[in-house]
């Protein structure tokens, strides 16, 4: 009975600290916005020994921009041009310094469900949730180089996908000495992914040497952080991979330790915005240099490869794949398996990945993720019938064994220790085990938080509608309708199976119903969906043991050999 007693309380601690974090995700005060600068530049121009540097020792960083450099490059880019391209799932902007990616807008993603024409904004030059993807190439001396400040030119300012498969926005770059650069961005349709390739033609009379970069740059500041890890499902900030396993670094890590650097051939870099990501995927097989970085309110994570060499007379091509857009797991993975990794389901992952796997399938059956919960949530509960079933087995026989127990409570009211041992010899005595009510507990649980993780990381359930008046699977229930349903299923189902253990015990389980109501009301209402169901198919499973086992009762008190259940 203490270890039912422990699970229960388990139980409601667990419901405490997850209410908790609802409440703080929808209620708690945001971090503060970066305040704007008076005069805020097109694209944030920071000085070249800021920039990546090369890997291979044998070549000598450029120089640091001198004084009047520097001025230089601001008098040419104070009024920078830029090139707007229209896809069937995003809008992009394309500064001409550097070709940077300085905004893109989620066509298909509003913020929020009753704010429909108000897009997500994962890019962008405002302060507040600044956003760039910037690129470039290093060169070996003193040479003009391609980098994020230099200037490009378009054929175009603005280029549109229209009906068309594959759009390439061409920039180009020329040192005015025989070396040109052209930086092509392709998009195509329904994809978030962008192919970045970087042409270097050389028709100078010495051989070019140089390495390719891309870094993030981002607004940061320091988050609330709760012991339950909200991090892993509302993080913003840095995240790379180092080719074994992913790392995602908070403001105030980086603050704290310092930049954060790492060499891999089959890494990548990126930054997470909940269920948005920005990713840098350099060219798989090379070895590339990776650095994460936070300076004031700024993170910067960048890449750069190995320099290459390249004849005069001829060419040479970089290539990076760029994602900018939801963490859709499909088109993640299609770019690089490891990516699933920005999806990240905490320490339940081993059980979230399945889950989401088997909802994906329910999801192309049914074409709605509500039913999809529902669906998966029978498949679970067959699964798991026959063990359940013994433990529903016992619980009928305790409710049986109720006038027997009311009776050995009144002989030894006052006599707690006779009380118990007349108990267990009882228990014993009908094979009966008081503790096997902990049983769908502890299998609840785990499939409880994986769909918690699911329904939170997941962008595919983002804003998704149900049914009725449930129009978001990943918000509460507007109404709180469907926590009051589960609030009344659980009364029902208590009065299925037996009250046991001491008086008080018996009024705290009689009052869980309310508790458990009212901490569901801030959950998801796909997490309470799946309660609910899972409830209902319990209370249909219990009542169905409890027939058979009165009917066991009954044939055995008539002396007939009850059939096999």
């Amino acid at each position: 009975m203490d270890n039912q007693r422990l699970l229960i309380w388990a139980f409601f601690g667990l419901m405490a600290w997850m209410t908790y974090q609802a409440w703080m995700e929808d209620y708690a005060p945001k971090p503060a916005a970066v305040p704007a600068a008076s005069e805020a530049p097109v694209v944030d121009e920071i000085p070249d020994d800021r920039l990546p540097e090369f890997m291979d020792d044998t070549i000598d960083a450029p120089e640091p921009l001198t004084a009047s450099r520097v001025d230089a490059v601001e008098e040419d880019t104070a009024g920078a041009a830029t090139v707007r391209v229209t896809t069937d799932v995003f809008e992009v902007v394309i500064s001409s310094q550097g070709g940077t990616l300085q905004g893109a807008v989620l066509r298909n993603y509003p913020v929020a469900k009753d704010r429909p024409d108000e897009l997500v904004e994962l890019l962008s030059t405002e302060p507040s949730q600044a956003g760039l993807v910037q690129s470039g190439l290093r060169s070996a001396g003193e040479s003009p180089e391609a980098n994020h400040l230099a200037i490009f030119r378009a054929e175009q300012d603005s280029y549109s996908m229209g009906s068309a498969d594959e759009l390439v926005v061409p920039l180009r770059w020329s040192d005015g000495a025989g070396v040109t650069v052209e930086k092509r961005y392709r998009f195509k349709r329904g994809a978030y992914a962008i192919e970045l390739e970087q042409i270097v033609s050389n028709e100078s009379g010495a051989a070019w040497r140089g390495a390719e970069y891309v870094q993030i740059k981002r607004r940061s500041s320091a988050q609330e952080r709760s012991m339950f890890d909200v991090d892993s499902y509302s993080s913003d900030g840095p995240i790379i991979y180092n080719g074994e396993k992913s790392e995602k670094f908070g403001h105030d890590d980086l603050v704290d330790d310092g930049p954060y650097s790492f060499t891999a051939e089959n890494g990548w870099l990126g930054a997470i915005q909940h269920h948005f990501v920005s990713v840098v995927v350099p060219e798989r097989g090379t070895t590339q240099r990776f650095n994460v970085v936070v300076r004031g309110q700024t993170s910067t994570a960048s890449v750069i490869g190995s320099p290459r060499t390249i004849e005069p007379g001829r060419s040479g091509t970089f290539f990076t794949t760029i994602f900018v857009g939801p963490k859709l797991q499909a088109q993640l993975e299609a770019i690089d398996p490891s990516l699933k990794l920005t999806v990240d389901y905490g320490f339940l992952t081993i059980l979230s990945q399945p889950l989401f796997w088997l909802l994906g399938k329910a999801y192309g059956l049914f074409a709605n993720w509500g039913v999809a919960i529902i669906s998966v949530t029978i498949l679970i509960k067959l699964v798991f019938y026959k063990l359940t079933e013994s433990s529903g087995r016992s619980m009928a026989k305790m409710r049986n064994l109720q006038p027997r127990i009311k009776a050995l409570q009144e002989r030894y009211k006052d006599d707690r220790q006779q009380l118990s041992q007349a108990m267990m010899e009882l228990y014993k005595r009908e094979k009966v085990n008081p503790a096997a009510g902990c049983l769908p507990i502890l299998i609840q649980m785990p499939f409880f938080l994986a769909f918690y993780w699911v329904l939170l990381e997941s962008v595919e359930m983002r804003q998704a509608p149900f049914a009725l008046w449930i129009t978001d699977l990943s918000s509460r229930d507007p109404f709180f309708i469907l926590p009051l349903i589960m609030g009344a299923a659980m009364f029902f189902q208590q009065k299925l199976n037996p009250q046991v253990g001491d008086p008080v015990q018996v009024k705290v389980m009689q009052i869980m119903p309310v508790i458990f109501t009212a901490f569901f009301a801030f959950f998801p209402s796909g997490l309470v969906l799946y309660w609910v169901t899972n409830t209902l198919l319990s209370i249909a499973q219990q009542w169905k043991i409890n027939k058979v086992v009165e009917q066991e009762a009954k044939q055995q008190k008539h002396g007939k050999k009850p059939k096999d259940s």
